[in-house]
């Protein structure tokens, strides 16, 4: 009964993201956007902002999970990469294949959850592409095995999550400035709802607070080693109080890792009690 009980809640969440981000493709919502034209005249240059693809992916198989919407996918394609893209969202897989057809692209798309992708093969990716998505799921060491058994040894990982103290903190400042942490810190604990996100919470989704120690550690576990870890910035001094970019101030919203799977997958370590 408990197994059952856990699927259900499994399967609940996943329906309600697949719902939500199905919505938030009908109303053009932040980050269900297809690439702009002028990202195609130099695709590289808008899918490697650090710098890490070595400047030619041309017959690379490509893996880019959960990240439909008809950005990463395309671009990659129209670089010259063999591509599969992967999402939970018909909608969001729905644009992909619209962009491919209009810009006479080949790409595959696979309606699955990240943690389930039994359907692609072993060792069959040289690189995979997550934009930030491990939030809607709430074992993230399932997404890392997952990756893990479809990237081929020495082929990279680069991956972009959600910072766990964005997520801890409230979205608007207290009367100092300043935001307060209200959200315990525990790994996998299901976050309250929203109906406002600030760009660092997506309503009507079902989100969940990973750990430093399962964002890398668990990474490590699953067999890659992390090569660069970068925080993207979004904070602007001059900006409003209250907003985004306000915020991103005092809570850096996402890291970016670059790991290569280099080994097979160790044991979880101990805990170290002092």
């Amino acid at each position: 009964m408990h197994l059952e009980s856990l699927f259900s809640r499994l399967n609940s969440y996943l329906a309600q993201n697949r719902r939500a981000w199905d919505e938030r493709v009908e109303r053009r919502a932040w980050h269900t956007q297809a690439a702009a034209d002028e990202d195609f005249q130099n695709p590289l240059a808008a899918l490697d902002e650090c710098g890490w693809l070595g400047g030619n992916v041309r017959g690379r198989r490509v893996l880019c999970l959960a990240a439909g919407g008809g950005k990463h996918g395309p671009l990659f394609a129209a670089a010259g990469a063999d591509v599969t893209i992967v999402d939970l969202s018909p909608a969001m897989l729905e644009q992909d294949r619209r962009v491919a057809v209009a810009r006479s692209l080949k790409v595959r798309t696979v309606e699955t959850s990240m943690d389930n992708l039994s359907m692609l093969p072993v060792a069959g990716f040289d690189l995979v592409i997550q934009p930030v998505s491990t939030c809607y799921v709430p074992d993230l060491g399932a997404v890392y095995r997952q990756v893990a058994r479809v990237t081929a040894l020495g082929g990279l990982y680069i991956s972009q999550h959600k910072q766990p103290a964005s997520l801890q903190a409230q979205s608007l400042p207290a009367s100092n400035g300043g935001y307060t942490v209200t959200q315990p810190y525990r790994e996998g604990s299901a976050l309250p709802a929203v109906t406002d996100g600030l760009q660092h919470r997506e309503a009507g989704t079902a989100e969940f607070l990973h750990c430093w120690s399962e964002l890398l550690g668990g990474l490590c576990r699953s067999g890659f080693v992390i090569e660069d870890l970068v925080e993207p910035s979004h904070g602007n001094p001059q900006a409003e109080t209250g907003t985004f970019d306000y915020r991103c101030n005092y809570l850096p919203p996402f890291v970016t890792l670059k790991a290569r799977r280099t080994a097979e997958d160790r044991p979880e370590p101990r805990l170290w009690t002092g």
